[in-house]
């Protein structure tokens, strides 16, 4: 038993740093949070025992400077620290500088980080363990030329990324010569940017890919285990959305040989704490090694919830050195679990990132439900608190695990519907509709996914008639309440006491649905046109945003929000305002007409809240369709605008270095 750490420092901020601490607790460590200018109020800084400020908001003057963490170390006296995903956690440079210091690193040796930091000596070293690896070119490419030339050797559609590269910047899909000149210099500039590293490797983009990576722990006296494996496909712009464990694809005999292939690369490099290794699993069940994680995933907690193991834990025991208390035999996946990220991103605008205020927070509850499914939500927020523009749009990790696959993804459902999220755009509405997905549902994932289930983005879910008479029923209900209370009036004339209807007509998304209301002592009974009838009940009271509805003894969770005349209400990624109105008035009201919006055909609006860092025409150009003619830099990325037909530039708004909000106006065309 090696000896326990007393505190341990947490290089980090958000739900991973929340969830360190929470381990921490657990086994009764002190911990030390860090915290940037941004963070001064955030959840971890509350949870530890104790914060050390680091320094100004952006990370890379902050939460990535070496020397201001090793401070921070020296002032709280910490002898452990836990860095946590994305930072420095896969920094070799950090992990040495501890070892100067005399702390311990809770993660793998520096040899490891090293190794499998570098995109190309990990392939490398892959390839001689007997790992399976995908073909491509090793070497660094010097030009777009060469990376145009070494493409269509390999073959398209290739992938141009940076070596040191992660989380999707650098990334380019290239499925001919030009594409390829094109994509190597945006992943060498953005790769710049974000890593100060612009190298730059080619290799073969597998069609029909799923993303499926293993779980490995090992400690350090040799033992190294494997833990099942993710499936991570469900991706967009190769940022991973919904993970879940097991793979719905995976057979036991190639789980095990993938599983094998991962601890033989572990050993090979003399690994030891928590791993991942990813591989890219084609439709035959051919796996090919894509890299090494050499640090906590963010998408743990579906493994940790198909184990019953603490991940974290492990990790810290593993670094005090304690031997793994279990074998591979002992290793057994326990039903299905789901993970679904929830971030502050507009999924009606092409998701991009939403920054504000959190209005209202309020996630599902925690724990065993009725049923005997289990949910957990790993966050780094509150209500209240703010979503800054300079980390990582995470809000949250919502996950369900259920006995199977099918109870897994209703719990999932259901947990989506009963969380309220207000003051920012969020991508609840996109989880839940994949959640109703057939093809979600029916487990046939591959990294297109998104790209193929939503060709046109994201325009929210259209309710079909089932939908819409269930969310009329829903309508009329609220309406019927609101009616009753405002006949309830004291202080009207005796004779002027409002008379509540029972004839209605709930229009909704294109639907106009009659019905009648009737009152009864158990809810309301609600009755169609076509003679079908339904039972309403519900605890929604005027005030509350989500109610429970029970149609027909089937639960709803739904959100309601009175919008002026209209009732707003959102289940299922459905989003829409119904209007309920007296057959009488309904009729009046189709005769209105239509209000259309602005034309904004003619402009350049800024798509999200950024600066504009470059503008490269001026007026009097012609701009051809699908021309570069701005870039917006936001949350670490860079977008680049493209004209969406040929025009002429009539004026330009604003000047490169402008900080503009959504929609905010950059140039107008004749």
């Amino acid at each position: 038993m090696g000896n326990m750490f007393k505190k341990i420092l947490i290089a980090n901020r958000g739900e991973i740093a929340c969830r360190v601490i929470r381990t921490a607790k657990k086994l009764g460590i002190a911990t030390a949070a860090v915290y940037s200018d941004a963070d001064r109020d955030a959840m971890h800084v509350r949870m530890a025992d104790e914060a050390v400020h680091i320094g100004p908001s952006p990370s890379s003057q902050s939460y990535i400077v070496i020397e201001n963490i090793l401070a921070a170390i020296r002032r709280s006296g910490a002898d452990a620290v836990h860095p946590g995903y994305g930072f420095l956690s896969e920094n070799p440079a950090f992990a040495e500088a501890l070892e100067k210091e005399g702390v311990t690193f809770i993660g793998p040796p520096v040899g490891a980080i090293e190794a499998m930091g570098d995109k190309i000596t990990s392939k490398k070293l892959a390839a001689e363990a007997g790992v399976s690896t995908v073909p491509g070119h090793m070497g660094l490419i010097e030009d777009a030329d060469e990376a145009a030339r070494i493409a269509a050797e390999i073959g398209f559609p290739v992938m141009i990324k940076a070596s040191a590269g992660g989380g999707g910047k650098g990334m380019r899909i290239a499925w001919n010569e030009r594409e390829a000149r094109e994509g190597f210099q945006s992943s060498k500039n953005e790769a710049k940017s974000s890593f100060g590293d612009d190298r730059i490797f080619i290799e073969k983009f597998v069609t029909e890919p799923r993303h499926i990576e293993i779980q490995v722990l090992g400690d350090r006296h040799g033992n190294i285990v494997y833990l099942g494996e993710r499936e991570c496909s469900i991706q967009r712009r190769n940022q991973k959305v919904i993970e879940e464990a097991p793979s719905p694809f995976l057979d036991e005999k190639t789980r095990r040989a993938m599983g094998e292939q991962a601890v033989a690369l572990a050993k090979a490099v003399g690994y030891h704490s928590a791993g991942t290794v990813e591989f890219i699993v084609d439709a035959g069940r051919n796996f090919y090694f894509l890299e090494m994680n050499t640090r906590l995933q963010v998408e743990h907690p579906v493994t940790e919830l198909v184990t019953g193991l603490d991940l974290v834990e492990q990790m810290i025991r593993v670094a005090a050195g304690e031997k793994l208390a279990f074998t591979q035999k002992d290793v057994k996946l326990d039903g299905w679990a789901i993970e679904s990220r929830l971030y502050a991103e507009d999924p009606y605008r092409n998701f991009l990132p939403s920054i504000g205020r959190l209005t209202r927070y309020r996630p599902p509850e925690e724990g065993v439900r009725a049923g005997g499914t289990v949910i957990r939500n790993d966050t780094g927020v509150c209500e209240g608190g703010e979503i800054s523009m300079y980390y990582d749009p995470m809000i949250a990790k919502l996950c369900t695990w259920g006995p199977d696959r099918p109870t897994a993804v209703r719990a999932m459902a259901d947990a989506l519907d009963a969380f309220e999220v207000e003051g920012i755009g969020h991508n609840l509405p996109f989880l839940s509709a994949v959640m109703q997905q057939d093809r979600f549902r029916e487990g046939r994932l591959t990294t297109a996914y998104i790209a193929e289930e939503f060709k046109d983005g994201f325009q929210g879910v259209a309710p079909d008639e089932t939908s819409a008479r269930k969310l009329a029923a829903v309508a009329a209900t609220v309406n019927q309440t609101l009616q009753e209370r405002a006949s309830r009036i004291s202080g009207t004339i005796g004779n002027h006491r409002r008379i509540v209807g029972h004839e209605w007509v709930a229009s909704l998304d294109g639907h106009d649905i009659q019905i009648t209301c009737e009152a009864s002592a158990d809810g309301t009974y609600v009755r169609f046109a076509d003679g079908t009838s339904v039972s309403v009940a519900t605890d929604w009271a005027p005030g509350r945003t989500r109610a429970a509805f029970n149609i027909d003894n089937q639960p709803m969770s739904v959100k309601v929000e009175l919008a002026g005349p209209g009732i707003r209400l959102r289940w299922q990624g459905i989003d829409v305002v119904a209007r309920v109105r007296s057959p009488r008035v309904a009729e009046l009201a189709r005769l209105m007409p239509k209000k259309l919006p602005p034309d904004t055909s003619k402009m350049l609006l800024c798509p999200m809240p950024g600066v504009v860092t470059s503008i490269s025409v001026k007026p009097g150009d012609t701009v051809e369709a699908g021309q570069a003619i701005a870039v917006v830099e936001a949350m670490k990325m860079e977008n680049i605008l493209r004209a969406e037909k040929r025009a002429i530039v009539k004026r330009v708004a604003i000047e490169a270095g402008a900080s503009l909000a959504v929609d905010e106006l950059i140039m107008e065309f004749e």
